[in-house]
């Protein structure tokens, strides 16, 4: 997977601000890896993608695989924190309706045409070496979400708040997966499974919906 910098015999041609090239870079890269993977996308989709020269790409990332690093920490950026987490907190203001707004966010992302599925999941698959610096790195991606989800735990007065992150980060990415087969409804099946493992785990009952599902 790792495709190394070719060796430049003279001065590369500056195309533009190393600062904007390098976001130009990202940014393409982000759109590339999340919609069709690792393995789909060459070195050469991204420069035509990103508009900038061959040595520009390598001047800001020494290797394809550096620059897939640089597209996890981003999508963590970006999709577990800007997104899912602000979005679960915005949504309620309880650890327990946080817990479960995260399958609201989901139910709505799972309805979009573009759903695109869990990058993080998919790098999994596709990079089966466990030495691999992309599949430690997308191991650790991950366990930052089931850390959000363990401080909902603590929060609500879980008593493992660590072995019910696991068990909530398997009805997460459970529901991704079947999501990606086509059920539609999997964030919401997610929810009601959600909604008994809480009971289960909490030491008060929890509360009933705070609104009807569609």
């Amino acid at each position: 997977m790792d495709e190394q910098a070719p060796r430049a015999d003279g001065p590369a041609r500056i195309v533009a601000k190393p600062s904007a090239a390098r976001q130009r870079i990202v940014d393409a890269a982000y759109e590339l890896f999340s919609r069709n993977g690792l393995r789909a996308v060459g070195v050469d989709t991204i420069i035509a993608e990103s508009g900038v020269a061959k040595m520009t790409l390598y001047r800001n990332f020494a290797s394809k695989d550096e620059l897939i690093l640089e597209f996890l920490r981003v999508r963590e950026e970006r999709w577990t924190r800007d997104w899912l987490q602000a979005e679960a907190e915005r949504r309620a203001t309880t650890p327990e309706g946080r817990l479960l707004a995260i399958f609201d966010v989901f139910d709505e992302w799972f309805q979009l045409d573009d759903f695109e599925g869990c990058s993080f999941v998919n790098v999994l698959l596709e990079v089966t070496d466990v030495e691999s610096p992309v599949r430690r790195a997308t191991v650790d991606h991950l366990a930052t979400i089931r850390t959000f989800v363990s401080g909902l735990a603590v929060e609500a007065g879980v008593a493992d708040p660590d072995g019910f992150s696991r068990q909530w980060h398997i009805l997460m990415k459970g529901s991704i997966v079947s999501a990606g087969e086509g059920d539609r409804l999997a964030a919401r099946r997610a929810q009601e499974l959600g909604r008994l493992l809480l009971a289960q785990a909490l030491p008060l009952p929890l509360p009933p919906p705070a609104r009807a599902r569609r």
